[in-house]
């Protein structure tokens, strides 16, 4: 383990000035509490707070930053408290210690409704120092680099959280390096084998090849040294994980894959960016497409360098990266640049951002989501994008994720300008909605009076801000109709569980959901935005919940393994009393699918993925969802009788979805939560004899399945 004397002279290094005294009381501190403590390895436990402290050493981090490191978890697992940390060490320092523990205990792979409120959360604690971001991002680094200490499950579950949240996060915030290495261990974890197989190819090209790396570096260098041009070459392979996504993106095997080698020159002025730029461009053929200028256009977290793709030695592609010094150290730290020290002064970067002022740029959007999966949805965009720049007829210059849309452009301009969108022109030319945008394009928005939002343009936007505002309108629209709907839907709910849905009890539901108003609600649940059961457990959660107490949902299944987790097919959805199987996913459980499923052919030539199954002997819950596809009379009333005839058999309705509309007639699907394959039987037989009722069947379609499994992989 690291001593104090070895982190402080690491500190020293660059920060002559370092309060000495401070850093060795927060070592001796966090040695004392922690004494006894031991990790699942067997190490002192107080060796991974060391190690946390001395990963931001190596970021050159203020005092603050390597005392809070110090310190993260003293809070949570020692009898410390925060008003002993606040005594001993400043209210500033307990605030970023209580701010880490925060985020520690936030669960962040719970269900997608809590996923989005935590992000919410992690938000909040980051806007009021983003330092409790970089400690706890630092925190989880050593946390994968000593993953194998952990259970496998534990592992394959953090290495899953890592990869969807802390990798992204790493990279929004400009540290690359942090990303690549957090994506590696948790590629590592996940997919081992994709992994291994990757290095082995690429020691098997270095045997047939040579060191490309340095024939290539020496090759720039001496078009450099012709062009008068000093700086400094580096060139370096790709991480396995993402030479694995290039592969999925671009559906391409190993040994077509070209740009597997990255190589990046440094220079003394930004002058000297665009000089090296064209040497290379003249000794070598660029890449069409592949250019990218984030000098003249900065990405948000400061990163600012030229991208290139040249066809190097015997054709292999080569990326390119050119950048001044003082963009390489905000390359390398990202917004982590702010509290960076060099002989014990706060590094003066002219290119570093405010990160006071980015946090409020990244949350000023996400703080308008009020639904929590659109939420949800723009954090992950956010997080997620890759820029592209487009121009209006003004010259502005519009940012946006790859892959935007003239929709999602015109949002982006005023949320008046996309409502009212009714064609699109890009360099002049008019083109489909669905274009996707490329850099330099310059777009023209074609408005329209009495236009409004369509529902096909949900699927047409990338943005969580167009996203939001087609959804906020379409719900407006139609919210007068989703009223009636969602109040019939409530009388039935309540009356299914022996209640009155009251002017009274509505009120206190949409309180207890933190609505505003009871037509909120009822607008919500007969949207499909609120479920029935929802409703009914916001006021009565034992009625709601109730169910049979013989097989819990998480033993209805025999067959499995103790470690194995499963999910009903979407394809099929498969009851109790029906014969099953399982197919199982690696890292993912088992999907289990009716033994009659069409979509089980796609796994006859993979008998060792298929689990013979059964169901639980007993009653089981009423959470088993099957989708019923009726035909009804449009007539007054037949749909408040078709939603009363499921009540009456005890099942609940948990959505519901048009699917034509006709003078006479109107298909719709339904989605009812049943016991069992006799509960089933009952539902389908009451409406059968309904006479506003032409047909009836239940839905199975195998199409459904690639979408599960899908769900299964994400």
């Amino acid at each position: 383990m690291t001593t104090a004397d070895d982190l402080i002279a690491l500190v020293r290094a660059y920060n002559p000035r370092t309060n000495e005294k401070l850093l060795r009381e927060a070592y001796a501190f966090g040695a004392a509490m922690h004494e006894g403590q031991v990790r699942q390895s067997g190490e002192p436990y107080f060796s991974h707070p060391v190690a946390v402290a001395g990963i931001l050493a190596g970021q050159q981090m203020d005092d603050g930053t390597l005392v809070t490191a110090l310190l993260h978890d003293t809070i949570e697992d020692t009898k410390a408290s925060f008003a002993e940390v606040e005594r001993r060490f400043g209210h500033d320092i307990a605030e970023l210690v209580d701010g880490v523990t925060k985020l520690t205990n936030l669960q962040l792979t719970s269900t997608e409704t809590k996923q989005a409120e935590n992000f919410r959360k992690l938000f909040m604690a980051t806007s009021k120092d983003l330092r409790v971001t970089l400690v706890k991002l630092a925190d989880r680094l050593h946390n994968m680099r000593t993953i194998k200490s952990m259970r496998p499950d534990k592992q394959a579950q953090k290495a899953r959280e890592t990869m969807e949240i802390f990798a992204p996060l790493a990279g929004r915030m400009g540290m690359q390096w942090m990303r690549e290495e957090l994506e590696d261990l948790s590629f590592k974890v996940l997919n081992p084998e994709a992994r291994a197989s990757i290095i082995r190819r690429f020691i098997t090209l270095q045997r047939e090849t040579g060191d490309v790396m340095q024939k290539i570096t020496a090759d720039m260098r001496i078009e450099l040294e012709r062009a008068g041009i000093v700086a400094e070459v580096t060139g370096r392979a790709k991480k396995p994980y993402s030479i694995w996504r290039k592969m999925q993106e671009k559906d391409q095997g190993f040994s077509r894959l070209s740009d597997i080698y990255g190589f990046r020159v440094i220079t003394a002025t930004e002058a000297d960016c665009y000089r090296v730029l064209g040497a290379i461009h003249q000794r070598w053929r660029a890449v069409p497409g592949r250019f990218k200028d984030y000098i003249s256009q900065p990405k948000s977290n400061g990163y600012r360098s030229l991208h290139t793709t040249v066809s190097g030695r015997d054709g292999k592609r080569v990326e390119v990266q050119i950048r001044t010094r003082e963009m390489h150290e905000v390359a390398e730290t990202g917004v982590a640049a702010h509290w960076s020290y060099r002989n014990g002064e706060r590094v003066e970067n002219r290119f570093a951002v405010d990160p006071v002022r980015w946090i409020a740029t990244l949350t000023e959007r996400l703080d308008n989501e009020q639904d929590h999966d659109e939420f949800l949805e723009a954090v992950k965009l956010e997080m997620y994008q890759d820029q592209v720049f487009c121009f209006s007829p003004k010259g502005d210059v519009i940012k946006l994720p790859r892959g935007a849309t003239p929709i999602d452009f015109a949002y982006a301009i005023h949320t008046r300008i996309g409502h009212a969108c009714v064609g699109a022109k890009v360099d002049g030319m008019r083109v489909p909605l669905w274009t996707r945008l490329k850099n330099g394009q310059s777009v023209e928005i074609i408005t329209a009076e009495g236009q409004t939002p369509q529902a096909t343009w949900i699927d047409i936007a990338v943005t969580g801000r167009a996203k939001t505002a087609i959804r906020r309108s379409l719900r407006e629209e139609d919210r007068e109709r989703f009223i009636k709907l969602g109040a019939e839907l409530a009388r039935v709910a309540f009356e299914n569980v022996g209640k009155r849905a009251t002017e009274k009890a509505l009120r206190t539901a949409a309180k207890a959901l933190a609505l505003d108003d009871t037509d909120e609600m009822l607008a919500r649940l007969g949207s499909a935005e609120l479920t029935s059961r929802e409703l009914v457990a916001a006021i009565y959660p034992d009625l709601a919940e109730r169910r049979g107490e013989e097989v819990p949902p998480s033993h209805a299944v025999i067959g499995l393994n103790d470690d194995q987790s499963f999910r009903r097919a979407p394809c099929c959805q498969p009851v109790p009393g029906e014969r099953i199987v399982g197919i199982t996913f690696r890292g993912q459980g088992v999907v289990v699918h009716a033994i009659d499923c069409q979509a089980l052919a796609a796994y006859e030539d993979q008998p060792d993925r298929w689990l013979d199954l059964r169901w639980q002997d007993g009653t089981h819950a009423a959470t088993n969802t099957v989708t019923l596809d009726l035909t009804i009379t449009n007539d007054a009333g037949v749909l408040g009788r078709i939603c009363t005839l499921i009540g009456e058999q005890n099942a609940n309705i948990s959505d519901l979805n048009f699917i034509d509309r006709k003078p006479d007639f109107y298909r719709l699907l339904v989605d009812v939560d049943l016991r069992d394959a006799e509960h089933l039987h009952r539902v389908m037989t009451a409406l059968d004899a309904e006479s506003n009722v032409s047909s009836i069947a239940r839905l199975r379609d195998p199409k459904r399945a690639q979408v599960g499994q899908d769900k299964v992989s994400a």
